[in-house]
């Protein structure tokens, strides 16, 4: 079952529990799907496709998350909080650092780099990898750090 019908199950899930937020959360997503693949041409969203809808619908909730957050609004950052809570079940399993840190040094030896001006280069050879599971401000770091270490 692709991600797209999982989506589509889910919502149909949730609209026999009654459960209004997943409901209208997911369909918020199928909507971005939608636009995307109008977008595309209406070239059907393969699963790579839904996952990066996915992780930039996941990102708009973290940064209104904040932004409640940073102006007391308790309400707000409940909503924001629950909604990237359903969104975060659809996505692939997050790499932990220590995973990160490994799949660098094994890029870095792939691509012979010795100094932080080779990053582009660790970067090229990685991101293929960690795409989705990772978030490339944090690849990024860690390479950066690795280098001049």
């Amino acid at each position: 079952m692709s991600l797209k019908e999982q989506i589509h199950s889910a919502i149909d899930e949730a609209q026999k529990a009654g459960d209004i937020v997943t409901r209208t959360t997911l369909r918020m997503v199928t909507s971005a799907i939608k636009d995307a693949e109008i977008a595309a041409g209406r070239k059907e969203a393969d699963d790579a496709g839904v996952v990066a809808i996915l992780q930039k619908e996941g990102k708009a909730r973290r940064e209104a998350l904040a932004e409640a957050e940073a102006a007391h609004r308790s309400d707000l950052a409940e909503a924001a909080r629950a909604e990237l809570g359903i969104l975060e079940k659809f996505l692939p399993t997050q790499l932990s650092e220590e995973a990160i840190r490994q799949l660098v040094r094994e890029a870095i030896a792939e691509t012979g780099a010795t100094s932080a001006k080779e990053a582009g280069n660790v970067m090229k050879a990685l991101m293929p990898k960690v795409r989705g599971q990772a978030n490339g401000k944090l690849v990024g770091s860690i390479v950066q750090e690795l280098l001049q270490g």
